[in-house]
């Protein structure tokens, strides 16, 4: 169906499997590149193609299914009776609280760098969405013992011959970077044009670690204790690991400033966040269950850096060619012929044209300040800084999005964003 932006469209594939589900949206990406090149278009799958309008994103929808082949992350009617739910869900949260800048991470990479912290995107910092029912349980379980679950209620549809619908006890949160839904997690976060193995293969170990711990310590506990047990465990675990909790909008400055408060990781590029990779911690946990010895992560840590530093160095070298090449000479033309079309009314009029004057003026400034940042990017470049490198491309595109709005549209040598969104 249609998104918000301009020929942007959302594709809901059927829940399955986690290594099929990962095929097949591999191959799906894939497929839509052939068939919109076989009719002339282009399919992008970058994260933020134009500024200004949303960018695109995965929905990563997380469950468990156990061996009793039920799903774990399944409330039930009675949420606050449900033990196996109530620990897989702190599980979930200790795990995320613990490893965020593993699971934030997992997500990184220079085209998910521009679309994170936009209005349409959650935030760098990673945080879960509960909803009003788990919410209140949680805190019910964090002073002592849930005793019961908030129901949903009737849905009034407004339609007389149609009767009342009941109302589903879970809601959702679209600014959340990873929100419980209702039997399941949903991870927003991640790229359009990501490897889902990525993100799901930190979000099954992470979670597999705080199982196993809070396994290990139930293990031992005699049948008689062990409702008891669980009861301090998971109040133990909402205590420390409440602050990755929040349900309200995680697009404002308000909730930035709150996460810092908490000591919730802001990590914002992808050379910070790949860091992580590094981390003992983090090559602890998936040393211990087998999944990435220190040896691949530090490779994994080198080839993804290598990408990022890739990507930046060919987007800042083809946009100093673009600008060199092709804006700055027809600005240069354009500008020649205001100038020329100046002096031939003011020869004929006798008078100052100061509109047309001031028009050529504040061409004339931005053509020079873009020239500026030509040399500046140029010099980036050289350096092999890919932060530095960023900002001074980003600055050089100010400078151009501004020309483009001061000449003419015939002489313009690229496609406008108007023409692109919504002309060709």
């Amino acid at each position: 169906h249609n998104e918000v932006s301009p020929a942007q469209f959302e594709i809901a594939p059927v829940f399955e499997q986690l290594n099929l589900a990962i095929d097949h949206n591999m191959l799906l990406m894939e497929v839509m590149q052939k068939v919109a090149e076989k009719h002339d278009l282009a399919c992008l799958l970058h994260e933020k193609p134009f500024s200004g309008v949303n960018g695109s994103g995965k929905h990563n929808n997380w469950s468990i299914v156990g061996p009793d082949e039920k799903n774990w992350l399944s409330p039930g009617d009675n949420p606050h009776d449900n033990a196996k739910f109530l620990v897989v869900l702190c599980a979930i949260i200790k795990a995320v609280d613990t490893y965020a800048d593993l699971l934030r991470a997992s997500i990184a990479s220079a085209g998910n760098d521009h679309r994170l912290g936009s209005h349409e995107a959650p935030p760098a910092v990673i945080s879960i969405f509960l909803g009003e029912q788990p919410t209140d349980i949680i805190e019910q379980i964090e002073k002592g013992g849930a005793k019961s679950s908030k129901k949903g209620g009737v849905l009034e549809i407004g339609v007389d011959s149609l009767p009342d619908l009941p109302r589903d006890a879970t809601d959702r949160n679209r600014t959340s970077p990873f929100a419980f839904t209702g039997a399941k997690f949903e991870f927003r976060a991640v790229g359009s044009n990501a490897n889902l193995a990525g993100p799901n293969i930190v979000l099954n170990t992470i979670v597999a670690e705080a199982l196993d711990e809070i396994c290990t310590i139930l293990e031992g506990v005699s049948k008689k204790d062990l409702n008891a047990t669980i009861q301090k465990l998971l109040q133990d675990i909402v205590k420390k690991h409440k602050r990755i909790l929040f349900n309200g909008d995680n697009y404002t400055e308000e909730w930035l400033r709150e996460a810092k408060k908490r000591g919730l990781p802001n990590l914002k590029n992808t050379p910070e966040v790949l860091e992580a990779l590094r981390s003992p911690a983090n090559e602890k946990v998936f040393g211990k269950h087998g999944v990435l010895s220190k040896t691949e992560l530090a490779s994994r840590y080198e080839v993804y850096k290598e990408m990022y530093e890739s990507v930046i160095d060919y987007e800042a070298k083809l946009s100093l060619d673009m600008a060199k090449t092709m804006i700055v000479p027809a600005v240069f033309s354009y500008q020649e012929e205001l100038a020329d079309s100046i002096r031939s009314v003011e020869g004929i009029n006798k008078t100052k044209s100061t509109g047309s004057r001031k028009i050529l003026k504040e061409i004339t400034d931005e053509l020079e300040g873009a020239l500026v940042k030509i040399d500046t990017l140029a010099a980036a470049i050289k350096r092999g800084n890919a932060l530095k490198t960023k900002v001074a491309m980003l600055d050089l595109r100010s400078s151009i999005d501004s020309l483009e709005g001061l000449v003419a549209e015939d002489v313009w040598p690229l496609p406008s964003y108007a023409e692109m969104l919504f002309m060709l």
